[in-house]
């Protein structure tokens, strides 16, 4: 057990020093950016810093006076000091992975008011003051000694990261023809606008023209660049989209308002093909170290094998549009062993086996595996002889429809997952995402369609 404890006025002496070392990291920058709001690209943007006046990344100036601010209260004088005043030169910058040794001196004691003053320096690996200053507290005049206190994980998050990368990989593919059904509400429109906007879609709007503009009016967006097309309902908007995909008009649909069960009713037969259509949530989870696929949480309800199989085809399809080389799929179940009254396990055997003997190709599957041992190398650590998926996975196929849209939503709403959806298995890309989704989920969706897109047409090259 770690203690801290204090030196109090009378147990200091003229002379007496104290000290500690760190070593910057971004971490440390990241987490100084956080909690102090200074985000200077100096500290921040590695671009930028390039041709600033120091040629790279340095740490905030004030992170040298943190450290200083450290060793006057945990070491000398310790717990109890009160900060009165503190005076700061900062003489050079500090790098990324530079060791900074910070020194604390008492200069002066004043019995009267148990004041001391103490020089500070923070000294490089070359022994140079990077920051050199004085400070004047009032020492502790108990002794105090306390169990040193556990601070909590932090685990940084570059929210957007996973979707920059995402867009600007749609951005340098060609642009598509998206065909949005009805868009007569502000997330809808904006969506398929913002699109747009970012270089992704060319979009034809499909139903009430009056009410389209209506919204666009009444949230300020301009529909230059957008063809709009006048539908009396979401049903005659669906025939018409089916009817431009059939004419090469258009690249990939947008649900807009439509229901998934009345969209997917109204693209059947015209736009199948050979396998089942079916969705997935493409997700950047914290934490996780890749976008995940989470299917399918919105159409099947009660797959069987062979719609399992699709799905996961499916999915297959999506990841490698990601980028994804050999994609790792976890075939989910409550439990682990095959059980004979748990149905899931069967057809995630039979799943397995059907890989083994070429039925889905493309990606490694394993299963019935749980959701912890899916996604958890430490989890994964105790499973012996599943080094492939367990811990790794980039598709989670989910038993079930509930299970898999109780996944998708938990890790949006309590792990802070970013979301895209998407509809595979049909002639074209078709964005469908969850009723609360934001624009960005929107426009991710869209960026997904453009990829899957970009395969299809690669597909038909080759």
């Amino acid at each position: 057990m770690q203690y801290i404890e204090n030196r109090t006025f009378d147990e200091i002496s003229v002379g007496d020093t104290a000290e500690m070392v760190r070593v910057l990291t971004a971490r440390d920058i990241d987490l100084f950016a956080i909690m102090s709001g200074d985000v200077n690209p100096a500290h921040l943007d590695a671009e930028f810093a390039r041709d600033d006046i120091f040629h790279k990344v340095i740490a905030h100036g004030m992170w040298g006076g943190a450290l200083i601010s450290a060793v006057l209260g945990t070491q000398l004088p310790g717990p109890g000091t009160i900060y009165l005043n503190q005076s700061l030169s900062f003489r050079r910058p500090v790098g990324l992975g530079d060791r900074i040794r910070v020194v604390v001196t008492v200069l002066e004691k004043d019995a009267e008011t148990s004041r001391i003053k103490l020089g500070c320096a923070c000294l490089n690996d070359e022994d140079k003051a990077v920051i050199k200053g004085e400070a004047e507290v009032i020492a502790p005049s108990k002794k105090i000694r306390r169990q040193r206190a556990h601070l909590p994980d932090v685990h940084l998050h570059h929210h957007g990261a996973a979707y920059s990368s995402l867009l600007a990989a749609a951005q340098a593919a060609s642009t598509i023809r998206i065909a949005v059904i009805c868009p007569t509400t502000p997330r809808s429109l904006n969506g398929a606008m913002d699109a747009f906007r970012q270089g992704l879609t060319l979009p034809t709007l499909i139903g009430p023209e009056e009410d389209i503009r209506d919204v666009a009016d009444e949230i300020g967006v301009d529909l230059t660049g957008a063809t709009i097309v006048n539908a009396a309902s979401v049903k005659d908007a669906i025939q018409r989209a089916v009817e431009m995909v059939a004419a090469g008009e258009v690249d990939a649909l947008d649900e807009g308002t439509a229901r998934i069960r009345a969209l997917v009713k109204g693209i059947t037969p015209a736009l199948s093909t050979a396998v089942s259509m079916s969705h997935a949530f493409a997700l950047d989870v914290p934490g996780y170290p890749k976008p995940l696929i989470v299917t399918d949480g919105l159409l099947n309800t009660k797959p069987t094998l062979e719609t399992k199989r699709d799905i996961i085809e499916n999915a297959l399809t999506l990841a490698r549009a990601l980028n994804v080389e050999t994609p790792k799929v976890a075939i989910l179940s409550a439990f682990e062993e095959i059980t004979s009254t748990v149905s899931a396990t069967l057809d995630a055997a039979a799943l397995c086996k059907m890989a083994q003997r070429g039925q889905i190709s493309g990606g490694v599957l394993d299963g019935p595996m749980a959701f912890d041992t899916a996604i958890s190398k430490t989890v994964a650590k105790a499973f012996s002889g599943r080094p492939d998926v367990a811990g790794e996975a980039d598709i989670l196929v989910a038993p079930g429809l509930e299970a898999g849209n109780v996944i998708a939503k938990q890790l949006m709403h309590f792990a802070g997952a970013e979301i895209a959806g998407v509809l595979l298995g049909a002639r074209v890309p078709v964005i469908v995402n969850g009723r609360a989704d934001s624009t960005r989920s929107k426009v991710g969706a869209a960026a997904l369609a453009v990829l899957l897109r970009q395969q299809q047409r690669q597909s038909l090259v080759s």
